[in-house]
């Protein structure tokens, strides 16, 4: 992409460094996830000001960046129809969740799981931009946003976090928003460490049960950029994990569509989704994920039923 130097960030625009910064990071290895990341930004900063001379000065140019992607990925479905970009950007944090999760569950605690987890909660917020968050995601990000800041803060005053889903007390998000903030620049020139604390009253004070966990959790492509040091791994990369492949459900081989059964356009739509979320799994060579909503899909269109 044809780097567009935005402007220094105005102070109202704050809130979305964090989410300017990770398009940033992704450019080069996840430019679709980078272009919805800086789209999220724009229309989070239209609402927030769009009026004052440097807002509107910075807008414009973000606007610039966007239309240079636009321009450049053209031809990639994920940025020309909503339904493959949601899923590729859903896909993404879900991804980076797992990797965070799986890691904090093995009691692997380091710099680079807190920032999964606190990456993979700005990806949700990013897909706002779709339309309204499933109730899994908002608890997907209010879990993230907790674990990233109550690890860090544990490491911080050296004590042991506890592993896995526990009793969420509140956390002060703070640091982990200052040392993102200070790990790298914005083109715009020096961020300044967000003084913001992650809301503690909007998270579930008893025990966190409703996550749910797909399987075929394993660490994403190029995520994260170290290796933790407890995993015995002498390379720049983390190998992936085995996958386990899940059996083709043997109902669906005598499976009949009764005569009676019509789908309905909500049904289309749900097997469409499907089908594109097992795209998106394969670009991760997630087979396992990738089957199993190629499965939904087909039960679907063949019983008319999930």
């Amino acid at each position: 992409m044809a780097a567009t130097v935005l402007p220094p960030l105005p102070p109202q625009f704050k809130s979305i460094q964090h989410h300017l910064r990770t398009a940033q990071e992704l450019d080069k290895r996840e430019p679709v996830v980078a272009y919805y990341c800086r789209l999220y930004a724009m229309q989070t900063g239209m609402k927030i000001d769009s009026k004052t001379p440097e807002c509107r000065k910075f807008l414009s140019k973000l606007m610039d960046q966007l239309e240079a992607m636009k321009k450049q990925f053209g031809d990639n479905e994920a940025i020309t129809q909503e339904i493959v970009g949601s899923a590729h950007v859903e896909n993404y944090a879900l991804k980076m969740f797992l990797y965070a999760d799986n890691e904090d569950r093995a009691g692997r605690f380091h710099k680079n799981m807190i920032k999964s987890f606190y990456t993979a909660s700005l990806l949700i917020d990013v897909l706002t931009v779709f339309g309204e968050l499933s109730e899994e995601n908002i608890q997907h990000r209010k879990y993230a946003r907790w674990k990233a800041a109550y690890i860090h803060n544990c490491l911080k005053n050296g004590e042991t976090p506890q592993p896995g889903p526990i009793g969420m007390e509140g956390e002060s998000f703070a640091d982990v928003e200052r040392e993102e903030a200070g790990s790298s620049s914005l083109h715009s020139g020096t961020t300044q460490p967000s003084s913001s604390t992650y809301e503690a009253n909007n998270i579930p004070t008893s025990t966190y049960t409703g996550i749910h966990i797909p399987p075929g959790a394993h660490a994403p492509a190029n995520t994260p950029a170290e290796v933790p040091h407890n995993t015995g791994v002498t390379s720049n990369t983390i190998q992936p994990a085995p996958q386990n492949i899940p059996l083709v459900d043997p109902s669906l081989y005598s499976a009949q569509s009764a005569g009676e059964v019509r789908l309905t356009p909500e049904d289309f739509a749900r097997a469409q989704k499907y089908c594109k979320y097992a795209g998106s799994a394969l670009q991760y060579e997630d087979v396992s994920t990738a089957v199993q909503n190629l499965q939904k899909a087909l039960k679907l269109l063949i019983t008319g039923r999930e």
